[in-house]
């Protein structure tokens, strides 16, 4: 592709970031792109969270590109050393390193109508200059878990005088030996590390639970030398083997169900709970909420290791943090030498962390305001944002592989940017009546789901709009996002890409015609030759 001197900014050098660079490159041979990342590393997610036993929720021949499949991975689920060395591999093979402006945050992204490119204002967060340049297209790559969220509600957070800290920022030389440790929190992130930390008995852990969660089963199984010969060396095997687990997340059978299978797949997953926890416990482990309300937390050991005689749960509630512990809600004063948040992280996409401005002085934030809450067009597109684009955006949150929802997005968005890249259009917009039909019908969806049941981070304020999941199946997301509806968007300086289009539907149509005219022809010659043929017949018996 010849590039006429564009240029494509994306934020975030994550998982979806360098998903969306590597097909830049491979796709359309694109290569004037630059790829701002606020770390000192690739990986987003998997550089940040570095905690003892983090791992991926799902199986990891499915948590990995489609185009760069790895047949060593040591166990069904990969843990954080081994899926971050992954993405730094595939940064190296892609050479990407060249293309990262490390230790640097976006700051703003304003539209130039006139000039059909974005300012740029970015900054060094090391030395805090600041640097403006300009791009054609904006993808923002920026992931869902990317703020800490620390529970300033609780009173005196500020005040403890032993060691604190998220679990999404772990301290590479702590030393938990012969330490009380205070857990506060049980979701994803504290289901992963209770049980590593608490494998060494001088090691006292307390985790504090407010709100119950749903747990499944996850078991790590490892892969031995055998199954890593034979998925390096028999044609086809690993790629079947990733089929077969897309196909049990991907294949429409998670559909909305009906009030008794819901409540078959509570009393399930309660007896599971049940069945893996202490007896002392039971009266506090099934949560309120129906299960799929909440994020839904994979189990692979975090029950078992409620057996521990170092391990307990505190159901009491977190009155105050002083110096030197935690007072309950019951009055009772526990001592600890470290505080471990496992609290989430902020709002996930309640707000966009940077100021994009588009037509009309329109930001990104504001349309989300205006709109009671994160909204985009499938996702990906935002009215009144030219050439700007979303990876995880709005409702894009599916029971699949974020690896999957990115690499579709990523082939939406190179179809759409692709005229812009080669001087065809100067740019695309998303019509706002096309983005408000489709979000009517996913909030009319959402509104009879369980994900209004329940008080969640995956929607706005808790209890209002929600902006997360999406609510239908991931082969719908697929659908939707196969190939661009054209009619939705508005183009500008898009005469020759325009005609281009009419010049291929020309000669789709004419290339159709012809082949219909020949089969046409065909059937009539095939007809007079058959009925000559039977006249032939009759006469010579007769």
């Amino acid at each position: 592709m010849s590039e006429i001197q564009r240029r494509v900014a994306i934020i975030g050098a994550g998982v979806a970031g360098l998903t969306q660079a590597i097909a830049l490159k491979t796709k359309l041979g694109f290569h004037n792109f630059t790829i701002f990342e606020k770390g000192s590393e690739v990986g987003g997610v998997w550089r940040a969270n570095t905690y003892p036993g983090c791992s991926s929720d799902l199986d990891t021949h499915w948590y990995s590109l489609s185009t760069d499949l790895y047949p060593y991975w040591n166990k069904s689920h990969g843990l954080q050393p081994e899926i971050q060395a992954y993405w730094i591999e595939l940064s190296k093979k892609y050479s990407l390193y060249p293309h990262i402006a490390f230790n640097t945050k976006v700051l703003s992204a304003e539209w130039d109508d006139a000039k059909q490119q974005y300012t740029i204002v970015a900054e060094d967060i090391l030395s805090g200059k600041r640097t403006t340049s300009v791009a054609h297209v904006i993808i923002s790559a920026l992931g869902i878990l990317e703020a800490p969220n620390l529970p300033y509600e609780i009173p005196g957070v500020r005040k403890f005088q032993g060691t604190a800290f998220h679990s999404a920022q772990w301290p590479g030389s702590i030393d938990l030996r012969n330490k009380r440790v205070a857990v506060i929190g049980n979701a994803s992130s504290g289901a992963q590390f209770v049980p590593s930390i608490s494998e060494d008995p001088s090691v006292e852990v307390v985790n504090f639970i407010r709100t119950p969660t749903w747990f499944m089963t996850v078991p790590h199984i490892p892969f031995s030398d055998i199954a890593k010969w034979m998925f390096a060396n028999i044609p086809l095997l690993m790629r079947l083997h990733r089929a077969w687990i897309m196909f049990r997340f991907v294949a429409p059978l998670h559909l909305p169900m009906g009030d008794t299978a819901l409540q078959k797949q509570r009393n399930a997953m309660a007896k599971y709970i049940l069945d893996n926890t202490p007896d002392r416990y039971h009266s506090h482990m099934i949560p309120d909420h129906p299960p799929g309300c909440k994020r839904t937390v994979a189990d692979s050991g975090f029950l078992q290791s409620l057996y521990r005689s170092n391990v307990t749960l505190n159901f009491d509630g977190i009155a105050e943090i002083v110096e030197n512990g935690i007072i309950t809600k019951t009055g009772k004063m526990l001592p600890f030498d470290v505080i471990v948040y496992a609290t989430g992280f902020n709002g996930k996409q309640e707000r966009y962390p940077v100021h994009v401005r588009g037509l009309n002085g329109t930001t990104v934030q504001g349309y989300y305001d205006a709109q009671g809450g994160p909204t985009a067009y499938i996702g990906t597109a935002v009215p009144d944002t030219p050439n700007f684009y979303l990876i995880n955006g709005p409702n894009t949150g599916t029971r699949t592989s974020a690896i999957f929802i990115a690499e579709v997005q990523v082939a939406y968005i190179l179809k759409l940017i692709e005229p812009v890249l080669t001087g065809s259009a100067s740019s695309f917009t998303i019509k706002a009546a096309s983005t408000d039909i489709y979000n009517a019908k996913l909030q009319e969806q959402l509104s009879r789901s369980v994900h209004v049941h329940c008080y969640s981070s995956a929607r706005t304020n808790g209890t209002d709009k929600v902006y997360y999941p999406f609510p239908w199946p991931a082969s719908v997301f697929w659908w939707f996002l196969r190939r661009p509806n054209w009619d939705h968007y508005i183009a500008v300086g898009g005469e020759k890409w325009i005609w281009a289009r009419r010049i291929k539907a020309v000669k789709k149509f004419l290339k159709c015609s012809a082949g219909l005219m020949l089969l046409w022809s065909y059937i009539g010659l095939r007809s007079k030759f058959d009925m000559t043929w039977w006249q032939a017949t009759i006469i010579n018996r007769g």
